[in-house]
């Protein structure tokens, strides 16, 4: 196995016509070696292309559980130097993993990430600064989301970016424990890369390696998942207010 070998894992809400698609990419991906299938609740089995069974789990949970506890149990089964978290509704239009590869390499990162962008073309605001109450009060207001500014193609520091796609070294990973369990959905992005930089790692952007986010935003539509969004709000505010790492 390929010291650039990945494993990827996906966690499906049914999202199993989304999930399928995305598996077609990654069949496509000669340097992911294993990919971690988390049903989260029940639904019919995902089609597989036949290129790629022979490198998938699949899990089924006997009862749903967050985020970062499904990728948290994926990880359990990585056997390769990197690892990578991937929302169902993300697609490739080409293979962008030996481009971050090497810039991981180059910049000794904790953690990289493409820049992602809207079916129609347009930049997704996936990589922004760290929330504060002030930033938060001023994103209410209509004063800015909080997003960082791209500047050129080469890799770049950012303060932290959305966990629709993120690639970890696993021994970064690992000596993170993960994702923190305590949030539920939402934020655990923040979070880990907020405890990446308060230990010394980087979280870099890549804006030369672009793929595509069919975004749901369920926050905006569900109460429920509104409710959920600002409990983990709240969760991070209270961990890290006025402790943010430089």
């Amino acid at each position: 196995m390929s010291s650039d070998s990945i494993t990827v894992s996906i966690v499906s809400h049914g999202q199993g016509r989304l999930t399928a698609a995305l598996l077609e990419d990654l069949a496509r991906c000669p340097s992911v070696s294993a990919v971690i299938l988390t049903l989260n609740i029940p639904e019919d089995d995902i089609l597989c292309p036949e290129q790629l069974r022979s490198r998938l789990r699949l899990i089924r949970n006997g009862h749903p559980i967050g985020f970062g506890a499904n990728h948290n149990q994926a990880f359990r089964f990585c056997e390769t130097k990197l690892f990578a978290v991937l929302n169902p509704d993300i697609r490739l239009a080409n293979d962008p993993f030996p481009e971050l590869v090497i810039a991981l390499k180059k910049t000794h990162g904790g953690v990289i990430a493409p820049t992602v962008r809207y079916p129609d073309g347009g930049l997704e605001d996936s990589a922004r600064h760290f929330p504060t109450v002030p930033s938060l009060l001023r994103k209410l207001m209509g004063l800015g989301d909080g997003r960082v500014v791209i500047k050129g193609a080469e890799p770049q520091d950012v303060d932290w970016t959305a966990g629709m796609f993120l690639l970890f070294p696993t021994r970064v990973f690992s000596e993170l424990n993960g994702f923190d369990e305590g949030f539920f959905l939402y934020y655990e992005d923040v979070d880990i890369c907020t405890r990446l930089w308060k230990s010394g790692e980087r979280v870099i952007l890549h804006p030369g390696v672009v793929v595509i986010h069919a975004a749901q935003r369920a926050s905006r539509r569900n109460l429920r998942y509104m409710k959920w969004h600002l409990t983990s709000m709240a969760r991070y505010l209270g961990k890290y207010s006025l402790r943010l790492p430089r």
